[in-house]
């Protein structure tokens, strides 16, 4: 097996990320959500968050040249969505106080259970630590909260996104602590 590549995400990518998003969404979340829970998300949810490419925060995860996986980490306040669901200006974290977002996870079906999750959570973790931050929060869909419980991630509260048509997605906001204030 060709080994995980990790670099951070460019706007080249942009093409394959557009492509790999709702793959993964509709191969991955069957288990756990409806046909229509999985068509609303994507829409209106799920997609690239170009601010972070631009931050420097995305990763892709590469075998043999083939990217099949992404995700990252923010030091700006949105917790999940991708440019769809962007309305204002996304405001910097303060490392002293404020947890970094783990965002926009997403592993190709093909791929999946191969340890690519993984692999960019433990990017991501380092390099918000590495940022000042002591503290990580997320919001998890049902089928990435397994991953971020093995990782050390605790549930802080489950609900339930609106999404148009009265379409309700559930999620798990998650926290984990990673240094001492």
């Amino acid at each position: 097996m060709n080994a995980i590549v990790i670099r951070l995400a460019t706007f080249d990518d942009l093409p394959a990320l557009r492509a790999l998003i709702p793959e993964s969404v509709r191969g991955l979340s069957r288990p756990f959500y409806s046909d229509t829970q999985i068509k609303q998300a994507i829409v209106q949810v799920f997609g690239v968050d170009t601010q972070l490419i631009n931050d420097g925060t995305y990763f892709v995860a590469e075998i043999g040249g083939v990217i099949a996986g992404c995700g990252g980490w923010s030091r700006r306040r949105t917790l999940y969505g991708g440019d769809q669901m962007k309305a204002a200006e996304d405001p910097l974290l303060d490392p002293s106080g404020d947890a970094a977002r783990i965002r926009a996870f997403f592993v190709h079906p093909t791929y999946a259970r191969r340890g690519i999750g993984g692999a960019i959570l433990r990017a991501s973790e380092a390099a918000a630590r590495e940022a000042g931050f002591l503290a990580l929060e997320l919001v998890a869909t049902l089928p990435g909260e397994p991953l971020y419980r093995a990782f050390g991630f605790e549930a802080v509260e489950r609900y339930e996104a609106v999404l148009p048509g009265g379409v309700m997605l559930p999620l798990v906001a998650m926290r984990k602590e990673v240094g001492v204030r």
